[in-house]
């Protein structure tokens, strides 16, 4: 399982410029909102740094500012080569976004659809809740503990971690320092190849006759 922020989709300036100008119309410290974004949805975020805000009317007006970033979200280098290696095998995504967003995302940047995709709006709990991470499990007819989880932020790690996953933490919005509730930690994504790699040769691949999984929610 991938989250997808940080992970597959390079995020982190357009997502540190909406949040800036959000800050700044409703007179908040744009760093500490930034320190409550990583991980968690909008509406969790604004609820932590302006519980005097109606989040939804205020998550409204933060797609808003996102809207005009248009296209400045591209996805990494080389997450297409490391989705290439999951042919066969059962793998989604778990995000904090919105389905129509992320997979817009994702093709844009010529990105297969994932089998399982658990949003935002699946969950009574966003991260660093288990929820999505569970969700996502049951989709895939798989045991938590047989979950492989990449995540870059430490809300995704303490929420595969507490859905009883193991996770591999990349090291592109955070210092390790941060992220050392994983098993693992890497550089960037195509350092998790090994580890994949290895993890995939523990587990059955999907049988070829098995009929093509569309994608759930």
């Amino acid at each position: 399982m991938f989250d997808v922020d940080g992970v597959l989709v390079d995020s982190y300036p357009a997502y540190r410029r909406i949040w800036s100008r959000w800050a700044t119309l409703r007179h908040l410290d744009p760093d500490l909102v930034w320190s409550h974004t990583h991980g968690r949805r909008p509406v969790d975020t604004i609820a932590v740094v302006a519980p005097h805000l109606d989040a939804d009317t205020e998550y409204r007006l933060v797609r808003q500012i996102m809207a005009a970033e248009g296209d400045a979200f591209p996805v990494y280098p080389d997450a297409a080569a490391v989705l290439s290696l999951l042919d066969g095998h059962l793998w989604g995504v778990v995000t904090s976004g919105r389905t129509p967003t992320v997979m817009q995302r994702l093709r844009a940047g010529g990105l297969p659809d994932p089998p399982v995709l658990v949003d935002s709006s699946q969950v009574r709990r966003g991260k660093p809740g288990p929820d999505g991470y569970l969700r996502a499990a049951h989709l895939l007819e798989t045991p938590a503990a047989n979950c492989l989880v990449v995540e870059d932020a430490p809300a995704g790690i303490e929420a595969a971690r507490a859905a009883g996953m193991t996770v591999i933490a990349v090291r592109t919005t955070h210092p390790v320092r941060e992220l050392t509730a994983a098993h693992h930690c890497v550089d960037t994504l195509s350092d998790t190849v090994p580890l994949l790699t290895d993890w995939l040769n523990r587990v059955r691949p999907v049988a070829p006759e098995d009929p093509a999984r569309p994608l759930r929610r």
